[in-house]
C-alpha cells in the first residue's frame, strides 16, 4: 500500500506518488487534473490556489477509505490482485493531492498553508490508522502472506506481499481493540505536536536571524553578500541589514565574518533560537513527542521508540546502529582534537587572548586552511557560480555515466518564479522525468535541503517521475550571480543523487518505487552522487570563473584537491554527536519522565564523550528537525550509515574505472532502478559482490590511522 504522508515534508522525500485515477468527488476540471500532452502528471501550480488543497485532501482520504472499503467487503477469498494490488490502486487521489501540499508547505508555506496542515495532520493520521488497523483487512493480507510460497508470484509480488504484512504488524494491526484505540489516540497526539514543532521552528528560525544597523559589523563579508543582507532586510522591512539563519548549528557567514562579537552574536542566535521562553519555544513541544513515542513504543511491543522505528531497516535494532556510531566516536573526536589545536595555534600567534569557541572554529579554520594549503574559500566561489554547475556539473556527470540528457521547459509552471523544471531524457531519446530546482533561500521555506515526489514511478500505474530538488542557498543581491560555497556544491550532487534514485526507479509496483526504502538505505545513493562532484573530469568541466569562463587553475585544483579531507574531524564529530543525541532521545522507556530538554542534551552527550565546547552536534535537540518534524526519530545514524555504503560504493567504482558508462548503467540497473524490491543488504551485495566495509569510509573521510584521503 502507498505510503500516506502524515505531517511535514520529509528531508529526502519518501513518499511515492501516482498519477490522480478517476474519483468520485472530484470533477475532471478540478484544478488537481492537468491535461498535458507530455507523459506527466505535473501539478497545474497556475490553477492550483492554496484554498484548493484541503477539500481536495478531505476528498482524497474519503474517496480511499471507500476503496478499502470495498477490499474488505468482496465476498470473494482474498486473492494477490483483490486484496494487495487493490491497495496499491488505492488513494491516487490523496498521494496526487499531499504530496503537492506538503512539498509547497515544506518549500513555501504561508499562513494559509500552515492552518491547513494543522488541521489535516492528525486527520491523516487518523486515516492511516484507519487502514492499517483495520482488522478485516489485516485479515485479508495475513491470509495472503500465509499462501505466499503458494501463489507462485514473481519476485517483486513476493516482496510486495511481504512488505505490505511487515507494515502492518510493524503499524500496530496485531493489537487489541482496546491498544489500537490507545494507539490511535496517541498517533494523533503526536502528528499535532510534530505541527506544531514545525510551525514554531518556521518562526523561531525566522526571527533569529541576525540584524545589525552597522555595516562594520559585516566586516569579512564580501559587497555582494553585504548587498544580499541589505536586501534580506528590506525583504522583511527592517532598516539595516540581515543575515537569515540556516537549520544547522553552525552558520556559513561564521567562516568569513572577521568581527568576533558578531560572530558570537549570530552563533547564540542560532543556538537558542528556539529556547527563547516566548511562543517559539519548542522545548515543551519536544519533551512530550519523546515521551509519548516512548510508550508508543512500548503499546507495539518494543523496550522503546527507536526499537520499533529501526526494525525495519538494514541496522535492525538500535544497538546495532549505536555500535556503529560508537567506533565512530574515537577516530573522528581525535582528529577533530588536532584540528582545534591547530585553530587555537592560529589564536595565539595573532594574540586572540581566548581560548577556541564554536563560533571561532569556521573563521579561524579558514585562517588555516588558508596557511595549510593557501586555500580560500572566496578565491573558489567565482569558480562555482550555480548554473554552470547543475549544468556543466550535475548535469554533466548524469550524463557521462548515465547516457541521460535535460531540456529546460519554461512553458511548465511552478510554485515559485524561481523554480526551474527540466525534462530529462533517456539516452535513446525517450522522456524519463520531470526535474524542479528551487535552491534559493525564502523566509517561508523549511530549512536544509532535500528531494521529495511530486508523482512517483510505477508500471502498475502508468505512471513517470516527478521530481523536485529544494535547497536554501544565499540569494544573490539583484544583477549579481549566485555563487556558492564548496558545501553548497556538494549539497547539489547530493540532492541529486536522491532525484537519480527517484528518476530512475523501473518498478511495478508504487510502494516499491523509487526512495521507499530504509533511511538508512536512501541517503546511500545521494551520498554516492557526492563522490563526483570532486572527480577530476567532472571537476573540470564545471569549475570555470564566472566572469571569464577559464578553468580553475590547475594549482587552484591541487590546492582543493590537498585540503579535501580538512576539518572532517569536526564534520564527522558533529554528525556524531546529533546522531547520538537522537538516539538517546528514542531509546527513552515509556517509564521516563518527561524530560528537560537542556539537562538531557548534555548528559546525553557527555556520556559518549561528544559534549565537546568547541564542536557543538549539527543540530540541538530545540531545531533538530529531521527528528521532531520529518521522519528521522531514531533514524539520523543513516547519514553516517550510509556514508559508509556511499564509500565502499565508490571504491567499488575506482577498482572498476570510475565514471563511465558501463559502471553507471550497471548501478542504475542493479542499485538505483530497483527502489524497495528485494532485501536491501541482498541487494547491495548482488551488486558489489561483497558486505560493504568501514575501511573506505575511514580512508575517504580522512579518519584512516594514517590520515588517508581521496
Amino acid at each position: 500500500m502507498q505510503t500516506i504522508i502524515l505531517a511535514v515534508t520529509v528531508i529526502i522525500g519518501l513518499s511515492i506518488l501516482p498519477a490522480l485515477g478517476s474519483s468520485a468527488d472530484f470533477a475532471p476540471n478540478n484544478p488537481f487534473f492537468a491535461p498535458s500532452t507530455l507523459p506527466f502528471q505535473a501539478p497545474p501550480f497556475d490553477k492550483i490556489k492554496d484554498e484548493d488543497y484541503q477539500p481536495a485532501m478531505e476528498a482524497g482520504m474519503a474517496d480511499q477509505l471507500r476503496e478499502v472499503q470495498a477490499i474488505t467487503a468482496n465476498p470473494q477469498p482474498p486473492t494477490f490482485e483483490n486484496t494487495i494490488v487493490a491497495l496499491e490502486k488505492s488513494g491516487q487521489l490523496l498521494q496526487r493531492v499531499t504530496e503537492t501540499f506538503f512539498i509547497v508547505v515544506g518549500a513555501n508555506s504561508d499562513p494559509t498553508l500552515l492552518k491547513i496542515r494543522s488541521i489535516e495532520a492528525p486527520k491523516l493520521s487518523a486515516h492511516r490508522d484507519a487502514i492499517y488497523l483495520d482488522g478485516k483487512l489485516f485479515e485479508r493480507v495475513t491470509t495472503i502472506y500465509k499462501q505466499r510460497n503458494s501463489l507462485k508470484l514473481d519476485p517483486e509480488s513476493l516482496r510486495l506481499v511481504e512488505w505490505d504484512y511487515s507494515q502492518f504488524i510493524h503499524a500496530g494491526a496485531n493489537l487489541s481493540d482496546v491498544e489500537k484505540a490507545e494507539l490511535k489516540k496517541l498517533n494523533e497526539q503526536l502528528a499535532t505536536l510534530a505541527d506544531e514543532f514545525e510551525t514554531k521552528l518556521l518562526a523561531a528560525t525566522k526571527n533569529g536571524a541576525y540584524v545589525t544597523m552597522s555595516k562594520a559589523a559585516l566586516a569579512g563579508l564580501t559587497d555582494a553578500e553585504i548587498s544580499a543582507a541589505a536586501e534580506a532586510a528590506k525583504g522583511r522591512n527592517v532598516e539595516g541589514f540581515v543575515i537569515p539563519l540556516q537549520n544547522t548549528t553552525q552558520q556559513p557567514d561564521l567562516v568569513s565574518l572577521s568581527d568576533r562579537t558578531t560572530r558570537q552574536t549570530l552563533f547564540a542566535n542560532s543556538w537558542d533560537r528556539a529556547e527563547r521562553g516566548d511562543a517559539n519555544d519548542t522545548r515543551d513541544t519536544i519533551a512530550k513527542i519523546a515521551q509519548l513515542r516512548a510508550q508508543k513504543g512500548k503499546l507495539l511491543g518494543c523496550p522503546n521508540f527507536a526499537a520499533w522505528q529501526i526494525e525495519d531497516q538494514m541496522a535492525k535494532t538500535p544497538e546495532a546502529a549505536l555500535k556503529f556510531l560508537d567506533a565512530l566516536v574515537p577516530p573522528a573526536t581525535a582528529r577533530a582534537a588536532g584540528e582545534a589545536q591547530d585553530i587555537q595555534a592560529v589564536i595565539d600567534q595573532r594574540n586572540g587572548g581566548f581560548k577556541l569557541q564554536p563560533w571561532d572554529w569556521g573563521f579561524y579554520s579558514e585562517q588555516v586552511r588558508k596557511a595549510k594549503y593557501d586555500l580560500d574559500e572566496e578565491q573558489v566561489k567565482p569558480y562555482f557560480e550555480l548554473n554552470n554547475v547543475l549544468q556543466n556539473g550535475v548535469f554533466y556527470a548524469a550524463n557521462q555515466l548515465y547516457g541521460i540528457t535535460f531540456k529546460e521547459r519554461k512553458d511548465l509552471p511552478a510554485y515559485d518564479p524561481s523554480v526551474r523544471v527540466f525534462e530529462v531524457f533517456n539516452a535513446d531519446g525517450s522522456s524519463l522525468a520531470l526535474f524542479y530546482c528551487d535552491y534559493f533561500k525564502r523566509d517561508n521555506k523549511q530549512g536544509g535541503a532535500w528531494m521529495d515526489n511530486f508523482v512517483g514511478q510505477s508500471k502498475l500505474l502508468g505512471t513517470k517521475p516527478v521530481v523536485v530538488n529544494v535547497a536554501n542557498f544565499a540569494l544573490p543581491a539583484p544583477g549579481e550571480p549566485a555563487l556558492l560555497t564548496s558545501d553548497d556544491v556538494t549539497t547539489m550532487f547530493h540532492e541529486f543523487g536522491h532525484a537519480l534514485h527517484g528518476m530512475f526507479s523501473n518498478t511495478e509496483y508504487p510502494t516499491l518505487s523509487g526512495t521507499s526504502t530504509a533511511r538508512d538505505f536512501v541517503e546511500f545513493p545521494s551520498q554516492f552522487n557526492e563522490h563526483w562532484a570532486t572527480y577530476p573530469a567532472v571537476f573540470q568541466h564545471y569549475a570555470k570563473h564566472y566572469k571569464t569562463g577559464a578553468p580553475m587553475p590547475a594549482e587552484l585544483r591541487e590546492k582543493i584537491k590537498k585540503a579535501n579531507t580538512f576539518d572532517k574531524g569536526y564534520d564527522v564529530t558533529e554528525l556524531v554527536a546529533a546522531a547520538e543525541l537522537d538516539m538517546k532521545w528514542h531509546m527513552l522507556p515509556a517509564s521516563a519522565p518527561l524530560q528537560k530538554p537542556d539537562a538531557f542534551e548534555t548528559e546525553a552527550l557527555e556520556q559518549v564523550h561528544l559534549w565537546i565546547s568547541y564542536v557543538p552536534p549539527r543540530y540541538r535537540s530545540s531545531y533538530f528537525s529531521h527528528i521532531w518534524g520529518s521522519d528521522y526519530a531514531a533514524g539520523y545514524y543513516a547519514y553516517l550509515w550510509t556514508q559508509m555504503l556511499a564509500d565502499d560504493a565508490y571504491q567499488g567504482f575506482e577498482e572498476h574505472g570510475g565514471l563511465s558508462r558501463a559502471n553507471g548503467d550497471r548501478f542504475r540497473e542493479m542499485v538505483l532502478s530497483r527502489g524497495n524490491t528485494e532485501d536491501l543488504e541482498h541487494l547491495y551485495v548482488a551488486w558489489r559482490g561483497a558486505k560493504p566495509s568501514i575501511e573506505p569510509m575511514l580512508k575517504y573521510r580522512g579518519l584512516a590511522p594514517d590520515g588517508g584521503s581521496k
